[in-house]
């Protein structure tokens, strides 16, 4: 990180990605970036002023390592897009699954809008990756709720490659989650520790938009659910889920990454530092810690001495494939904008 005289720390990325507080960044925060263990920060609304603001974030953020930090954000639209000001109103997804019901084309090519235009404006402040998109099924979760695009898998793959191909055509990688699927049971895994008792052929349904998508997908998040049928723990804390399905199984070479370690759901993983030990050794290559309290009590109880986590996030770096003034003088992008602002306000 960049010191008093100006330098900046030239060390290994770790494999933590972490929440910060505020707008700017203070000189205790820049030292906490300095540590090993960190390779990323996560960004939240609470991270965001305007454009501006947030393209002089990301320059900051990116200064202080070499390798630089990854920086990434939940900009999935509907109820959880972080940025909004300045940027396309998104309609959320399970907008796309009902034009399908009658539209199926068109539903194609809004999914495909909506990667575009999302991953466009979010290179453009300076963000590598928006962890999108979610391939839960629909229709029992409240948590998920209309962050699903479809309750059924088959839609759910076929929206969902759509729109991982506008994502990449954008220059973004994609992240599919919530694997193995956190779409069919009820409970919110942010509150409380839940399980899902189905066999793990009642699970097929759940799986199959990962599988389908699985050459697709430069990145794969954890669920915090409990499948005892499968393992006993957590899946992203289960080997069994980690190693021997979705790397054995599904063969997935990507980079995969926990949910927040500070989420109720990982609770049986123990303490946050021992949470992240233990999806670390189950096969995370990269653990997200949200909360800045949690990550400050974190950060002063780890050594130094952490594995280099940087191939993982070099699958993950964000490169925009045309600046997005560029893309704004073409009327089909300005249409696009148009036409899921307007999905958004109905």
């Amino acid at each position: 990180m960049s010191n008093e005289s100006g330098s900046v720390l030239k060390c290994p990325l770790g494999p933590l990605i972490v929440g910060i507080p505020g707008s700017i960044l203070d000189d205790a925060w820049r030292q906490l970036l300095a540590h090993r263990a960190v390779g990323g920060v996560i960004l939240f609304t609470r991270n965001f002023e305007s454009v501006d603001q947030l393209k002089a974030l990301c320059r900051e953020l990116r200064a202080l390592r070499d390798p630089p930090l990854l920086i990434q954000v939940d900009q999935e639209g509907g109820p959880v897009q972080r940025f909004r000001n300045g940027f396309t109103p998104l309609p959320p997804v399970a907008t796309l699954g009902r034009w399908y019901d009658s539209r199926p084309d068109r539903a194609r090519d809004l999914a495909y809008r909506h990667g575009r235009v999302m991953a466009a404006e979010i290179l453009d402040v300076g963000i590598d990756q928006s962890l999108a998109p979610v391939l839960d099924l629909g229709g029992v979760s409240t948590v998920i709720g209309s962050r699903a695009m479809s309750a059924h898998a088959s839609v759910v793959a076929d929206l969902g490659a759509h729109y991982l191909a506008g994502m990449r055509d954008a220059g973004m990688a994609g992240c599919g989650k919530h694997f193995p699927g956190h779409g069919s049971v009820a409970a919110d895994s942010h509150d409380e520790v839940v399980s899902d008792p189905r066999s793990r052929s009642e699970m097929t349904e759940d799986l199959a938009p990962f599988s389908q998508l699985v050459s697709q997908l430069s990145s794969i998040m954890m669920a915090h659910v409990i499948y005892p049928a499968v393992d006993s723990v957590p899946a992203g804390f289960s080997a069994r889920w980690i190693g021997d399905i979705l790397r054995g199984e599904l063969g997935f070479m990507g980079t995969i990454i926990s949910d927040d370690l500070v989420m109720a759901g990982a609770g049986p993983g123990g303490s946050v530092a021992l949470r992240l030990e233990r999806c670390l050794e189950a096969g995370c290559d990269l653990a997200l810690v949200c909360q800045p309290d949690s990550v400050r009590d974190l950060l002063a109880g780890l050594d130094s001495d952490w594995p280099d986590a940087g191939t993982a996030i070099d699958r993950l770096r964000g490169r925009a494939q045309f600046p997005l003034v560029e893309q704004l003088t073409v009327p089909e992008f300005q249409a696009w904008r148009e036409s899921l602002g307007k999905l958004s306000d109905n």
